[in-house]
């Protein structure tokens, strides 16, 4: 039997978020309630991660790559119409998720990356801002000096041979975090949106999951949607976060597609196999959450409630290690 918790009845107006979009989730609800979109909403509460230093998972405060530069990447996608925005590996620019919709709304193309993303960006009147904070600077800094072979010392020559260290993006005590957010809006109308600073100390223009419309995001307004967190890669291999709307357009239940999907992830063969988690919500406003690790939250808020509330996901078992070769 169910727990009360494992899924949620829906609502006509309606967020969820990962347990970081707390910062957001209200302003999301605010901009539904005042008749904006889904996709309006979704933009909104993240926007508001994005700006939040204490989290060094999501735009400014974001931990950076192995050259110390923070990379963030994000995407959006309307389920009414199936357009979608990515943008990927952009250095300067705060507000990736915002920069992804102006992609979504200006160009024939759904994503941009790298250096063509932050030449739209200024096109666009973005304003530039320094993303890599104290923090995170200190935190990289002492990576660096406990992990960097000694033999270099004060050198920087390690910069120009950085696959050595790449391993380092596989630390597992440092966060592989993402906001999430999906909305419906007052028509029943889907949209999903994810943002990130992707691993921290990733190889340099390395991107994951979160800009890959299918992977890490996906909206269809008949079916439903999905966004993931984690290892990215995994979620790229298996088109995660489509799986569980296709799960949905089969006919599968809310639980079953989610637990369908991260059951998937068994059949992974990766040395680096990792925690992979899901929030979806169906064509109903039913939603519900899934991880193949223990003890993880999500949040939701409807136009009837006065605040938020966080609730568990459901664990899922995928296999602690995928395949082996």
């Amino acid at each position: 039997m169910l727990s009360r918790w494992e899924i949620q009845e829906g609502r006509r107006m309606l967020v969820i978020a990962s347990t970081n979009g707390t910062v957001g989730i209200a302003e999301s609800m605010r901009v539904l309630r005042r008749g904006g979109s889904a996709m309006d909403a979704v933009e909104a509460g993240i926007r508001l991660v994005e700006s939040n230093a204490d989290d060094h998972t999501v735009g400014f405060g974001g931990l950076p790559n192995l050259r110390g530069e923070v990379e963030l990447d994000a995407s959006l996608m309307d389920g009414r119409t199936l357009q979608a925005g990515a943008v990927g590996a952009v250095k300067h620019y705060e507000h990736a998720i915002s920069l992804a919709r102006k992609v979504m709304e200006e160009l024939p193309h759904v994503m941009l990356v790298g250096s063509g993303a932050e030449r739209f960006a200024r096109e666009m009147g973005f304003p530039e801002k320094a993303l890599l904070t104290p923090e995170a600077e200190r935190v990289w800094r002492e990576v660096f000096e406990d992990k960097v072979p000694s033999v270099y010392g004060e050198r920087a020559e390690y910069l120009d041979s950085l696959r050595r260290f790449a391993r380092l993006a596989a630390d597992p005590e440092r966060p592989n975090e993402t906001v999430n957010f999906i909305a419906m809006d007052g028509h029943g109308h889907l949209a999903t949106g994810v943002s990130t600073s992707g691993w921290a100390w990733k190889y340099p223009g390395r991107l994951g999951d979160s800009p890959v419309i299918g992977a890490g995001n996906y909206a269809d307004t008949r079916y439903g949607a999905a966004a993931c967190t984690g290892r990215g890669e995994m979620a790229m291999r298996l088109c995660t976060a489509h799986s569980v709307v296709m799960y949905l357009k089969m006919g599968m239940g809310l639980i079953q597609a989610g637990t369908e999907a991260i059951q998937d992830l068994a059949s992974l063969v990766d040395p680096y196999f990792g925690r992979v988690s899901i929030v979806a919500m169906d064509a109903q406003g039913n939603h519900a959450a899934f991880s193949n690790a223990p003890d993880t939250t999500y949040v939701y808020l409807t136009d009837t409630m006065d605040t938020y509330v966080e609730v568990p996901r459901i664990h899922v078992a995928s296999g602690a290690e995928g395949r082996s070769m």
